[in-house]
C-alpha cells in the first residue's frame, strides 16, 4: 500500500518548472484582448483580482483596482460594520447616479451640514421635507462664508435643476453645462428624491475607460466572509457583487454545506476557495448548486507557510490545472481564479494556459500606494508591510480565526509578515502587468484568453536549465567608480 502511494505521487508542479513554447501568432500585444471573467456573470478588462487580505485590499485599492479595469475582494480581519463600511465606500466612490444620496432637513443648522459634509467626504445635500419632497440643494459654495449658526432655509438654493431617472449621459451633461451646475438631482414624477448626478462622475467615466462597473454604473467589489459567518453574509449582500468564502483549505464539506445554505439567501454571486484537486471540484459543485466561481491554490503565496510548517500543498498552477480539467470535464461555466505566488506576468500567462480565468494576487498590490500596508523606509528603499492572514500579527486581531481553524489548529501560524517594494500607484502597476502579459499572450499565439487555453503549449525546464534562461555572464550595472575587476 505504502509503496503504490508513493510510487503514485503526482509531479505538483510550480511556476519554476513550466516555460510557454512560442507558437505562430497573428495578433500585435497590443491588440490582444485579456477580458474575462471572475464570476460567471462579472466581466473584468483585466483579469485580476486584489486579495482579500489586510494589507492588500480595503475600499481604496478596491475603487483603484476597479477603476484599472480589474477587481477587488474586501479583506474580513475587521467588524462586520467596518467591512459594510468599506464596500459602501466603493460603490459611492462613482456612479452614473448616486441612489444612496444624504440628506437634509431645511431646520437644521449651518454647523450640523458642514459636519453632514465632513462625515461623507461629500460636497452637496439635497433639502427634503418632512413628506421626503426636495425642496432645495445645500452645496460647499452656499455654506462657505455662512455662520454655523444659520438654518439651512436660509442659506439653501431653491432654483433647482432636476431630471428623470431615465436621462441619459449625454443629456446630463448638456443639461449640467446649459445651467452651469455640478449636481443635478433625480426625482421622480411626485418630486421626491431618486438619486444624485455630479459633474465628478461623469468625469470619471472618461477618465476610466476600462473601469469594471455593476448595471448601475458603480464600482464592482467583492467581499470576504468565513465559511460559517452568515450574519457577516447578509449584512454585505446589499452592498457587493460576489461574497467569496475566504478559507484556507476548501475542501471540507463542513463549510461547503454551510456555504450552500448562505448562497441561498445571498442575492450576490458567491465564490468558494481555495482548492487544489478535481475530487474537490465534483464534492463543491454538488452541495453549492449555484457557485459562481472557483478559488485555487493551497500553499504557494509569498507570505504563506503552510507548505513547510505542515507538508501539504497544492501549487497554484498544479491547482489551476486540476480544478479547470475538472469544470471542463463537467461542461461547466465557472471561472477559476489562481491565486499564490504570482510575481509576474509569465506566472500569470502559465495559470491562464492552465485554464485560468483570473489571477489573485497579494505581493503584487502590496506594495502599491492605495494598500493599507504602512510604508517605510528601510535601508535607503521605499517598502510597505505585508503579512499573511494565518501570521501571529493578523491572527491576533481575532477576526481572522475561523479562516485558520484554531480549534483544529491551535495556535499554528500558517503565514509570515514582513515587508515589499514599493511599487507606486495601483494604475501603473496593472499597465505594466498587462503589457507584460499581452507579450506573453503573442509569444503563446493567443489573442485572447479563450485562445490562450486552446492554442498555448508547454515546455518542462530542468533546474540547470533555469539557470540559462535567466541574464547571465555580465557584470552588474555599478557604479564604476566604486567597483574594479581587480
Amino acid at each position: 500500500m505504502f509503496v503504490d502511494k508513493f510510487n503514485d505521487a503526482p509531479q505538483l508542479i510550480t511556476f519554476a518548472d513550466l516555460y510557454l513554447r512560442p507558437g505562430k501568432t497573428n495578433t500585435d500585444p497590443d491588440n490582444i484582448s485579456l477580458q474575462s471573467k471572475i464570476t460567471k456573470r462579472i466581466k473584468l478588462q483585466r483579469p485580476f483580482v486584489a486579495s482579500p487580505m489586510d494589507t492588500v485590499t480595503e475600499s481604496e485599492m478596491a475603487i483603484a483596482i476597479a477603476r484599472s479595469g480589474g477587481v477587488g475582494v474586501l479583506h474580513r480581519n475587521c467588524s462586520i460594520e467596518q467591512e459594510v463600511a468599506m464596500a459602501k465606500r466603493v460603490k459611492r466612490a462613482e456612479a452614473f447616479i448616486i441612489d444612496e444620496v444624504v440628506t437634509i432637513k431645511s431646520e437644521l443648522t449651518i454647523g450640523q451640514a458642514k459636519d453632514f459634509m465632513r462625515i461623507n467626504s461629500i460636497s452637496g445635500l439635497p433639502v427634503i421635507n418632512d413628506d421626503d419632497e426636495v425642496i432645495g440643494i445645500l452645496t460647499k459654495r452656499d455654506v462657505r462664508f455662512a455662520s454655523n449658526d444659520s438654518l439651512v432655509s436660509e442659506m439653501m438654493s431653491k432654483d433647482l435643476v432636476t431630471a428623470d431617472k431615465n436621462i441619459s449621459v449625454e443629456n446630463a451633461k448638456i443639461l449640467l453645462h446649459k445651467r452651469r451646475i455640478e449636481k443635478l438631482i433625480i426625482t421622480d414624477d411626485r418630486n421626491k428624491l431618486h438619486g444624485l448626478l455630479t459633474v465628478k462622475d461623469l468625469e470619471r467615466r472618461g477618465k476610466y475607460p476600462l473601469s469594471t462597473h455593476d448595471e448601475d454604473g458603480k464600482l464592482v467589489v467583492g467581499a470576504a466572509i468565513g465559511p460559517f459567518d452568515e450574519k457577516r453574509a447578509l449584512a454585505l449582500d446589499p452592498y457587493v457583487d460576489f461574497i467569496l468564502i475566504d478559507l484556507a483549505h476548501g475542501h471540507n464539506m463542513n463549510a461547503m454545506r454551510s456555504a450552500s445554505r448562505i448562497s441561498e439567501k445571498i442575492d450576490a454571486e458567491l465564490v468558494y476557495g481555495s482548492l487544489g484537486s478535481q475530487e474537490a471540484v465534483e464534492d463543491v459543485v454538488s452541495t453549492i448548486e449555484n457557485v459562481a466561481g472557483l478559488r485555487v491554490g493551497i500553499g504557494s503565496g509569498a507570505i504563506c507557510s503552510t507548505s513547510v510548517v505542515t507538508k501539504a500543498s497544492a501549487p497554484t498552477l498544479y491547482s489551476t490545472t486540476q480544478v479547470a480539467s475538472k469544470v471542463n470535464e463537467l461542461g461547466l461555466d465557472i471561472p477559476v481564479i489562481a491565486d499564490g505566488g504570482i510575481t509576474n506576468a509569465g506566472d500569470a500567462a502559465l495559470t491562464f494556459a492552465m485554464g485560468a480565468s483570473s489571477v489573485m494576487m497579494g505581493s503584487m498590490f502590496a506594495g502599491c500606494r492605495e494598500s493599507p500596508g504602512q510604508l517605510l523606509a528601510i535601508q535607503g528603499k521605499m517598502m510597505k508591510s505585508y503579512r499573511g492572514m494565518g501570521s501571529a500579527a493578523a491572527k491576533s486581531v481575532r477576526f481572522a480565526l475561523d479562516r485558520y481553524s484554531k480549534p483544529a489548529k491551535g495556535g499554528l501560524a500558517e503565514g509570515v509578515e514582513g515587508y515589499v517594494p514599493f511599487r507606486g500607484v495601483v494604475q501603473d502597476v496593472v499597465d505594466e502587468f498587462t503589457q507584460g502579459l499581452q507579450a506573453a499572450f503573442g509569444y503563446a499565439g493567443a489573442g485572447s484568453v479563450n485562445e490562450m487555453w486552446n492554442n498555448a503549449k508547454l515546455g518542462r525546464i530542468s533546474p540547470q536549465g533555469i539557470k540559462e534562461t535567466k541574464p547571465h555572464d555580465i557584470y552588474p550595472n555599478v557604479n564604476t567608480e566604486n567597483y574594479s575587476l581587480n
